[in-house]
């Protein structure tokens, strides 16, 4: 019973990193039909460009100001992936989904070109504390990625329900046609999602890369799974794509222990075929339509 327990606390942990990279998938998809499957390589481009800033390559820095200096450069990461594909968003869904490829393997280019093909690390600044609660044991990671999940969830619904740029993007989410029509720019709503999902994407990278390692293609790898929970969840609902972070989460761990850890890449390929042919639009969609 305490292993089982274990499980899911671990599972629910890593769930929440999944969900971040599901709700960047859904941002996008929401305000503009487009999936981005750029979403890992630009992820990955993001925790290395802390590493350039904290190891040395591009400066030595403390860790915190290496992280708001990355927050930086990323939002201009995504207003030049966004503006590749721009042209393409209005004249065909599918033409400026494929078009996300070519951004992310230009990423990966990128990536490779400016660090190398190494696996480097890179470690979060958390005490090396650790506690037996009943049956479960919580690490100081687990509570910052508790924490800092619940408050990027938090942020991300008082920007979208409180802000002027959170209105439209409802407002486009719902009826794009008809904002249009009202005026909005829908390109700077496309451009909101992009940049948050942006941000969200390099918050999930820093908090993956401490349980596996820093290369060009890890955290797209682990991105497999956000993709997955946003499959899940369902692409037109964010507080889905938190739930389906976490289902995938607990599932993947409860799987991998029962019945082999070989093959994750086949227990995320069963779940998106069942999920897709029994609950198309997600098992966690809101039915009759959502606000978020």
């Amino acid at each position: 019973m305490a292993d089982f327990l274990g499980l899911i606390w671990s599972g629910v942990v890593s769930g929440c990193l999944y969900a971040m990279g599901a709700i960047g998938i859904v941002l996008i998809f929401k305000s503009s039909n487009v999936v981005n499957f750029a979403h890992g390589n630009l992820a990955g481009l993001a925790a290395f460009i802390v590493f350039g800033f904290t190891a040395g390559i591009f400066a030595n820095m403390v860790w915190g100001a290496a992280v708001l200096l990355s927050l930086i450069i990323m939002i201009g990461v995504m207003v030049v992936s966004y503006f590749l594909i721009a042209p393409l968003v209005f004249k065909s869904d599918l033409t400026s989904t494929i078009a996300t490829l070519g951004v992310g393997l230009i990423a990966q280019g990128v990536t490779q070109l400016v660090f190398g093909s190494n696996v480097v690390s890179l470690d979060l600044p958390l005490p090396n504390w650790a506690a037996e609660v009943g049956p479960l044991f919580v690490t100081s990671y687990d509570l910052a990625v508790l924490f800092t999940t619940a408050a990027a969830i938090g942020g991300l619904y008082l920007l979208i329900e409180r802000t002027r740029i959170g209105i439209a993007f409802r407002a486009v989410s719902a009826h794009p046609f008809a904002s249009r029509v009202c005026g909005l720019n829908l390109r700077r709503t496309h451009l909101f999602s992009w940049i948050v999902a942006g941000l969200l994407s390099l918050v999930a990278a820093l908090l993956i890369v401490p349980t596996t390692f820093l290369s060009s293609t890890s955290v797209a790898s682990f991105m497999l799974q956000s993709f997955a929970a946003a499959v899940v969840g369902g692409f037109s609902s964010l507080p889905g794509a938190v739930l389906g972070g976490i289902f995938i989460g607990v599932m993947m761990n409860l799987l991998s222990f029962y019945v082999a850890a070989e093959f994750t890449n086949t227990y995320l390929l069963l779940t998106i075929l069942i999920v897709l042919n029994v609950f198309p639009k997600g098992m966690f969609a809101l039915r009759g339509g959502t606000r978020v």
